[in-house]
């Protein structure tokens, strides 16, 4: 198995996918005559063409609507949005025309269409480029939310997410795009809506998504070193939630610690926290603690960044919290 970079990964899954079905089509701001501003789509141009590989003027709310109009017709559009900050100026479009196509059509149109590109904070860009939006559209029926955490999972959930008969969103990271891992030369594909256990342990369940898994792995490890056996949970996709794998978990270590980087008020934090309590609170030995992002716009100051988002020292506080671990 060779290693290759998390942009190399998403490239992979977009180029082996349009190989093999002409009516899938790549369009966003420079993702073809500059390679797209990550690199992600580097070479696509060449290989597919100006027709399918496209350009488009700084108008997220014109091309996203373009792309839903053209899956209401047949075709597969990946949409990149720069940052996901900017597709607030598409939200209309995603909201109430691709999440409800389906719905209000009463099944006339089906809307297979992925909309992708990078979220949460990317280092000193302060507070209009840095917003976690998973939970926002995790919120909406008639969407799915897929936030991979390595290239691997890249790869396989986004492939599953262009072959979707439905509206994707595939949310990545400015700061993960250089990660390596290692993806299989085979085909594969990851369902949506499963989770995956990274670690397993006998005594706390960890949950994340994303790039905050970075942080959740780096402190089961340490956690490890003090004879605390955590069992790590990459949720993958938060819409649809896979609460059985981590109800599963629970029932097992009786304790939970969600970890992401958004803010607290309406996080998929929160929402598995209700569902945990609501179907194991029997297994429960301690109450369920989150640590998400600070409740503030993210500042610019690198500083004041280090203090809003979640580290594993906070993860491992919390984890002896809950165990009740006063040393």
């Amino acid at each position: 198995m060779r290693e290759i970079q998390f942009r190399e990964a998403l490239r992979e899954a977009m180029v082996e996918e349009m190989r093999s079905d002409e009516n899938i089509y790549l369009m966003g701001e420079e993702v073809a005559e500059y390679n797209g501003a990550y690199k992600v789509s580097q070479g696509m141009l060449d290989e597919f063409g100006a027709k399918r590989v496209i350009d488009t003027p700084i108008s997220e709310l014109g091309f996203a609507g373009i792309g839903i109009g053209s899956a209401m017709n047949g075709l597969r559009p990946i949409i990149e949005f720069m940052t996901f900050n900017f597709s607030l100026v598409a939200i209309d479009q995603i909201i109430n025309g691709a999440a409800k196509m389906m719905s209000m059509s009463g099944g006339q149109f089906s809307v297979p269409i992925v909309f992708r590109g990078p979220t949460g904070n990317a280092g000193m860009l302060s507070s209009q480029h840095s917003q976690c939006f998973e939970n926002w559209y995790a919120n909406c029926p008639g969407l799915k939310v897929v936030v991979p955490s390595n290239p691997y999972d890249a790869k396989g959930l986004l492939k599953s997410a262009i072959l979707d008969p439905d509206p994707v969103i595939f949310m990545e990271s400015e700061l993960m795009y250089g990660d390596k891992g290692e993806v299989p030369e085979e085909t594969y594909y990851i369902p949506l809506g499963k989770a995956k256990v990274v670690k397993e342990g006998t005594d706390v369940t960890l949950v994340g998504f994303g790039k905050i898994m970075k942080v959740v792995v780096a402190a089961a490890a340490e956690l490890e070193k003090e004879g605390i056996h955590a069992e790590v949970i990459d949720l993958r996709t938060v819409r649809p939630i896979d609460y059985a794998t981590v109800i599963e978990s629970v029932k097992k270590t009786n304790r939970l610690v969600i970890i992401e980087e958004s803010w607290p008020l309406g996080s998929i934090a929160t929402e598995v926290a209700f569902k945990v309590q609501k179907d194991a609170f029997d297994y429960l030995d301690a109450p369920i603690l989150r640590i998400t992002g600070g409740d503030v716009p993210l500042p610019y100051a690198p500083t004041l960044i280090q203090e809003y988002l979640p580290n594993p020292e906070r993860v491992i506080k919390a984890v002896k919290q809950v165990m009740y671990v006063t040393k």
